[in-house]
Formats: structure tokens, sequence, C-alpha cells
């Protein structure tokens, strides 16, 4: 089965994590201790820390460890994926997620699949004809958060929170334009499927997601990478080079030159840390000398 979950700024708050046929040598970049948390120093930047969300949470496994809220305190700029603070970005965000003129989900979805949408949608008091005209991320993402039924937590949104406590600026990695056009890349029909596999596999989906937080609440990095490199997730090399792979790539020079100014907390989604072709590898690659806090 293959599902994409991907939270795109706190919209509704479901962002990607990703998996796909690579190496499983990939684990082999592991640190001999876990840790989502990671200090990087040298070549001429200012010592900043590297923090791994998981996007969605569920509140009673929502933990934010002393070193993490020290790391936090330390550093003088917060830079999450997206620019949470942007006044902008919600605005941005609902134009984007407009299908072309020449489109609509009535279209996209077959006759039984769109009634079985709508009769999900139901079940929260909205139907198909409001998101008509929509891209199917939107549905994918507000048919989540149904699945997940219950109090959630967002460790991004917890430090937008403590940014405008303690006066932090906040930026952003990307833009919503360049995340949007990540799932753009995606065929609509290829979208469309996977919100009806996750429709009708409902016990897999949550059995997928339920296992993604156990193996985050680990601090393994690789492990959650691992566990996208397997049989309860494949995706095909391309699309993880999409989502994945080449953001991480894009993002070692924008913390470089973030690092340069200020000392700063980075919080990006946990499965961009491990592998290869993870941050923490390529920053290590880099030059940077990047190291695992320890609680």
């Amino acid at each position: 089965m293959k599902l994409k979950f991907y939270i795109i700024g706190l919209l509704i708050s479901i962002i990607a994590f990703f998996s796909c046929k690579t190496q499983k040598s990939a684990s082999k970049v592991a640190d001999s201790a876990n840790s989502m948390l990671y200090k990087i120093e040298g070549k001429g930047i200012k010592p900043s820390y590297l923090f791994g969300t998981i996007h969605l949470i569920p509140q009673k496994d929502f933990e934010l460890k002393e070193k993490v809220e020290e790391a936090f305190d330390d550093s003088e700029v917060l830079v999450l994926e997206l620019d949470m603070d942007d006044p902008k970005m919600m605005r941005e965000m609902m134009k984007l997620s407009l299908l072309p003129d020449s489109l609509s989900l009535d279209k996209l979805f077959s006759e039984e699949d769109y009634k079985t949408i709508d009769q999900e949608l139901g079940k929260m008091g909205m139907n198909m004809k409001l998101f008509n005209k929509s891209k199917p991320l939107m549905i994918q993402q507000i048919l989540m958060m149904q699945m997940l039924g219950e109090q959630l937590a967002s460790f991004e949104q917890t430090f937008v929170t403590m940014a405008g406590k303690s006066n932090k600026e906040i930026l952003g990695l990307e833009d919503v334009a360049f995340q949007m056009s990540v799932f753009d890349k995606i065929p609509y029909e290829e979208q469309v499927a996977d919100i009806v596999t996750m429709v009708d596999k409902k016990e897999e989906s949550l059995a997928f997601y339920e296992k993604m937080v156990e193996v985050y609440k680990t601090e393994n990095a690789n492990a959650l990478y691992d566990l996208f490199d397997s049989d309860l997730y494949p995706m095909e090399p391309e699309e993880m080079d999409v989502m994945l792979h080449d953001r991480n790539k894009n993002w070692i020079p924008k913390i470089e030159e973030f690092a340069k100014k200020d000392k700063v907390f980075f919080g990006v989604g946990a499965g961009h840390l491990g592998g290869s072709e993870g941050v923490v590898n390529l920053l290590r690659k880099a030059g940077f000398t990047v190291t695992p806090v320890l609680d």
C-alpha cells in the first residue's frame, strides 16, 4: 500500500514522510547514539541546532524534551520548513490549493469513489461539493485528520508559540509556492488513487502511522528512514528524490546562510534527517561538524 503524508505548513497539518527503493546501506550512516536533535558547528557558522519533528503526533505521545528546550533557548532564530508566522501564507495556500479551470474532483474520481469519499466527508458535516475545485491533497489531509480521530499535537506550532513568547524571528527554508509545486509534480490521478486506497484500507493506514510514531519516539532517524524503505510504504525512487532528497540538497546552502548570521534552531520533518542523502549526512559531507545531542 502506498500513502503520502505531507504537512504543508500547519494548514491542516499533515506533511510528508517519505519512502523509496534506496539501498539498505543507508542505515550505515547512523550515529552510535540515537537523537532527533543535532548540534551544527564549523565552517564559519554560529553554533546551531537541527531537530527532526513529526508534524502531527497524538497528544499522548508528544514530548518536548529538556535538551530540545535548552537548544531552542540557546538559539536566536527559528527556521522551519515554512515561515509559519507569515501573514500571507494562508492566503497563498488557499490560492494554490485550487485545481486548474479544466479540472475538478468529480472528473478525477470515478463516480463510485466520489460517492465513497463524499460519505466519509459527511461524517464531519462536509461534502465533496465544498472541495470540488480543490487539489486532491486537501481532501487527503482532511480525511487523515478524521482517521486519526484523537487530540493531536504539533512540534511546529509549539515552536511558533515559543518563538512568539521569546521574540525570536521565524523564517522558512522554503515557501508555500515551492511546497505546493512538489505535489503538483505527482499526477492528480495518482493522488486520487492514494486517497481511495487510504479510505479502503484504514486499518493498514493507521497501523503504519502508529508504527511511524513508535519509531520516531526511539529517536533513531535512520530507523525511521528505513521504515519508509519497506514493504509497508513502497514508493518510486523518482518520487523520493522530488519529495525528499532534492529538497535536502537545496537546504544545505540555506542552512549555512542562516547560521552564518545567527544561532539558529532548525526544525524539519524527521524523515529528512536519516539516510545517506539525509540532511545530517549532507551537512557532514559539506564540512560541518554535526553531533547528536543526548538526553
